[in-house]
């Protein structure tokens, strides 16, 4: 399943599927530097928590492979200069900030090495946490699927699949791993205004993997709630507090809210990585607000009038109360709170 690559590491430049021209056009952008990198971040080439801290990771490797034979001070400011631009690129996704952490940590444990070698460790460094979400994502999947019975109509918002990652998926990446254990599973993606993630990419993806979708549009998810239509709600995290709070695409609380209502179970599947154990709760977590062409309009329509004010928060925050469950890489939290998140980072 998943037979594309969201990102994709070729003779030092780094290949990014292009989100924004789905599911029209499949095309491959190239980059050669962080500053490249931060705008594709910026320009939602690529997005999704983890797809984003690992094109960042990336950002960081061709940067120092740019600068391989540049003098010691040159790399050093380039480098910090890198850092810099890559974490301005999104504030919200806590995986970005996570990846660059590490690319910082490793680049300081090798900083005695020639710049040619620092270059080299950063890549390999790289490529390790790709690999590594892969790996994740695939373990969060069989956690998830079992809390899926057969014949399983499932809800999505935004799209957490393998566009979102590196590959396999969180949110989709349940479903997946249920459909690859034998279960009949079927998906509603709402299309997940403004930018419409669910309609462009969670529909194609699971298109091309042949497993059942049904579009709706957002306003559509309690009606079908409340007929009976939806038996869970599984969706991606861009953040999630110490708590439990979840900060995920706008219109999640909402969703959540609805679910709650309805007796729906609402599960959250995330990496560890998504977990900021720093903030307490979710009124800490910045939320990010984009440009109001996304609001007004999608591409070359506009709809709105002109010089109407616009308000375009792309996230939300849905307190743990309303997450049945968070799934990860390390199991199942049910009914999340500041002590069970505790003792699941304790994990090993």
């Amino acid at each position: 399943m998943a037979g594309f690559d969201t990102l994709r590491w070729r003779d030092g430049r780094l290949e990014m599927l292009d989100q924004r021209a789905l599911p029209s056009v499949v095309n491959y952008l190239t980059y050669t530097s962080a500053a490249e990198v931060a705008a594709g971040i910026r320009d939602m080439v690529v997005r999704g928590a983890p797809a984003i801290g690992c094109a960042a990771a990336y950002g960081v490797a061709l940067e120092a492979h740019r600068l391989r034979a540049a003098n010691v001070h040159e790399f050093k400011t380039s480098m910090d200069a890198a850092f810099k631009i890559l974490a301005a690129s999104r504030p919200t996704a806590v995986n970005l900030f996570w990846a660059l952490e590490r690319m910082r940590e490793h680049w300081r444990s090798v900083s005695s090495s020639t710049q040619a070698q620092v270059a080299n460790h950063l890549i390999a460094t790289a490529q390790d946490i790709h690999s590594a979400d892969i790996a994740a994502n695939r373990s969060m999947g069989g956690f998830g699927a079992a809390l899926l019975r057969d014949g399983a109509r499932v809800l999505t918002h935004c799209n957490a699949g393998a566009l979102a990652t590196t590959g396999h998926g969180t949110a989709l990446g349940v479903i997946r791993s249920a459909v690859e254990a034998g279960k009949s599973i079927s998906v509603f993606a709402d299309e997940t205004r403004p930018f419409l993630q669910g309609a462009r990419l969670t529909a194609w993806e699971l298109m091309q993997d042949g497993i059942p979708v049904t579009l709706i549009a957002d306003n559509a998810a309690a009606f079908l709630m409340s007929r009976g239509e939806i038996d869970a709600v599984i969706v991606g995290a861009d953040r999630v507090a110490a708590n439990g709070d979840v900060a995920n695409k706008i219109g999640t609380y909402g969703v959540a809210v609805v679910a709650n209502r309805h007796g729906i179970p609402f599960y959250v599947a995330a990496p560890i990585s998504t977990i900021d154990s720093s903030i307490t709760n979710g009124k800490e977590i910045p939320i990010e607000e984009r440009s109001e062409n996304e609001v007004t309009g999608y591409g070359a329509i506009r709809w709105a009038p002109a010089g109407v004010a616009v308000r375009n928060p792309v996230f939300d925050v849905t307190p743990a109360e309303l997450v049945t469950a968070l799934i990860t890489e390390r199991g199942v939290v049910h009914a999340p709170d500041t002590a069970k998140l505790k003792a699941h980072l304790a994990v090993n």
